[in-house]
């Protein structure tokens, strides 16, 4: 059946590129119109398509090595939680083309989970976001995005990779349209025996194979200059075994599918612009806690969201933008039975740009839901160009998390009169640019109520309850320098960030959260030729709350080094080599998961 609507999907895109328009319509068309808008107080890293090739398909890889983010993995390919600003991984919200898709189980996104080369726009947003993205845009948000593009094209890409432990990368992507078409399709698969040596030791990573593929359809139609449609639509499945730290543990393993379609129509009508849009989300995953039986656990969530987002601009300085959303979440599965749960919401959004130095924002926003007490939330920041050099923001916001289906209706256990996890956050950022160098820093303070924790009961289970209070301040630095004389061009990136998150109650560091996190990177390009060297610094970080030092998992420096040499000028074929972990470190982000010592990479890929 899926083979079918592939064949057909495909199909379908090479009839729309028959039809022929003499309209001049080329035109870039971004699925995530707020991240564009409304961001100006705020500090936002895009990722472009020459980082992403850089990196290793998961998107771990690639913000670990490029973000600010920390992120603790069970393993190479194992589970793997972001820590954005010092809080949990329930607290950073994942957006793909807008829409907010962790989990609804979980509450969180499992960043192993996702493959970069999926889309042509990756960016990264510092700070609460929770006013216009919802529930977990505490720490940060990191923005998925497939733009459109209207004008003639028609390009093949394959991709082909292959490393060590029996790593398989592959992906074909399709982008095709015309000046009132664009399609963009593709298909990949990701897999590993996994089965890496342990740097000093004769043991190795022991039922840690897994594999996953995805699929993607995204269609735009421009309609006419005033109106268009945009069906984004993507399919992915895994299975990962989970690495065992003694031979005589039991084998485990995990299956996961998620399904996600979103359907948007723009209207443009004088002042006015809308998105009508309609998603359809679903996830679902089954663990067998023993892989020699055909007998597991299951969980289940449909999610239906209906949009409608308008803005209408005052004048070209001033705009004022409405959003209203109703979503309902079906869920089932083993601890939960049968659940379901409906939210609306209404935001509003001002933006005022007083001068081309000055400009203000504010927003609020307020939801209705029977499943939870919904706070108000407020954001408001302002920008100012002191000098054509040096600029400075200034961004306050009241962020939430909305409790999950397992902690409300977990059996036994569950929690109904569970109040969302509540933060301020207090932002000023200041950005200096010369040329081709471009140094970001922001200042930051937070404090968090209402953290949810489970705890044991007077009956024997686990219950979740609103207990702990955290403060997180600290400071993120992004570098960005390019230099190019003739044919060669020198690239610099960097970031750092300072995080100091404690439990107001005892005045310890949060487990898992480091104070320094130090990423480098520097590229050579002449003419075909490219090489690139990757370095990451995590500091310590502490596995138990009372901060035992004698439990603590160590610092590392891992680095990277690659090249790539591309043939050909109409038809591109790029060949490129990686020496992944090149010092060969001895290291784990989570206490007894070795991640693996040096190991290589060979890709290639044409483009015709």
């Amino acid at each position: 059946m899926r083979l079918k609507l592939l064949f057909a999907l495909l199909f379908l895109s090479q009839l729309l590129l028959a039809q022929n328009d003499t309209i001049n319509l080329n035109e870039v068309i971004v699925s995530d119109v707020q991240l564009r808008d409304n961001n100006v107080s705020q500090t936002v890293l895009k990722l472009n398509d020459s980082i992403i090739q850089q990196n290793q398909p998961a998107l771990t890889s690639l913000l670990n090595y490029n973000s600010v983010i920390y992120f603790k993995e069970n393993g190479y390919g194992m589970v793997s939680s972001a820590s954005f600003r010092g809080t949990t991984a329930q607290q950073t919200a994942v957006l793909w083309n807008g829409i907010n898709i962790n989990s609804q189980l979980l509450g969180q996104t499992d960043f192993n989970t996702v493959t970069t080369r999926d889309f042509n726009s990756i960016s990264v947003k510092s700070g609460g976001g929770s006013v216009v993205y919802g529930s977990g845009a505490i720490g940060g948000t990191v923005h998925l995005n497939t733009d459109f593009r209207f004008r003639e094209a028609f390009q093949n890409e394959l991709y082909l990779g292959y490393g060590s432990f029996n790593t398989i990368n592959t992906q074909y992507r399709l982008n095709a349209g015309t000046k009132k078409w664009n399609t963009q399709i593709s298909f990949s698969r990701n897999s590993s025996d996994n089965d890496y040596p342990f740097v000093g030791s004769d043991e190795k990573n022991t039922n840690g194979e897994y594999y996953n593929a995805t699929v993607n359809a995204n269609i735009g139609y421009k309609i006419n200059d005033k109106n268009s449609l945009k069906l984004y639509s993507q399919f992915y499945e895994d299975e990962r075994h989970f690495s065992i730290t003694s031979e005589n543990a039991i084998r485990t393993k995990y299956r996961n599918t998620n399904s996600r379609n979103l359907l948007v129509w723009t209207n443009s009508a004088g002042q006015f612009t809308s998105n009508v849009k309609a998603a359809f989300l679903k996830e679902r995953y089954q663990y067998y806690d023993n892989i020699q039986s055909d007998n597991f656990s299951f969980g289940e969530v449909q999610t239906f969201i209906a949009k409608y987002d308008v803005v209408y601009a005052i004048t070209e300085n001033i705009k004022l933008n409405a959003i209203i959303d109703y979503t309902i979440n079906d869920g089932e599965g083993e601890g939960i039975g049968e659940a379901k749960r409906k939210i609306g919401s209404g935001v509003v959004l001002f933006k005022h740009k007083v001068s081309d130095a000055f400009t203000y924002e504010v927003s609020g926003r307020k939801e209705i839901t029977d499943a939870y007490q919904s706070p108000f939330l407020f954001s408001a920041g302002a920008t100012c160009a002191v000098t054509n050099w040096y600029k400075v923001k200034l961004n306050g916001s009241h962020n939430f998390r909305i409790p999950t289906f397992n902690d409300l209706y977990w059996k036994p256990g569950g929690n109904l009169n569970l109040r969302p996890e509540s933060a301020y956050q207090a932002d000023l950022g200041q950005e200096f640019s010369f040329g081709g160098l471009r140094l970001t820093a922001t200042a930051y303070y937070m404090k968090i109520k209402d953290m949810l924790r489970w705890l044991p009961t007077s009956e024997g289970y686990w219950a979740p309850v609103n207990t702990d209070r955290v403060q997180s301040y600290g400071a993120e630095v992004l570098l960005d320098y390019t230099h190019k004389i003739g044919s060669h061009e020198l690239g610099v990136k960097g970031t750092y960030a300072y995080t100091v998150s404690e439990d107001e109650n005892t005045n310890k560091q949060l487990i898992y959260v480091p104070y320094h996190k130090l990423t480098g990177a520097v590229s050579y390009a002449f003419k075909n030729f490219g090489a690139y060297y990757q370095a990451l610094y995590n500091g310590e970080v502490f596995t138990l709350s009372d901060n035992d030092p004698k439990y603590m998992v160590k610092d590392y420096l891992v680095s990277n080094f690659g090249i790539d040499y591309r043939i050909g000028k109409k038809n591109t074929y790029r060949l490129g080599a990686q020496v992944r972990n090149l010092t060969n470190e001895k290291y784990e982000s989570v206490a007894s998961r070795l991640m693996p010592g040096r190991n290589y990479n060979v890709t290639l890929t044409l483009i015709f």
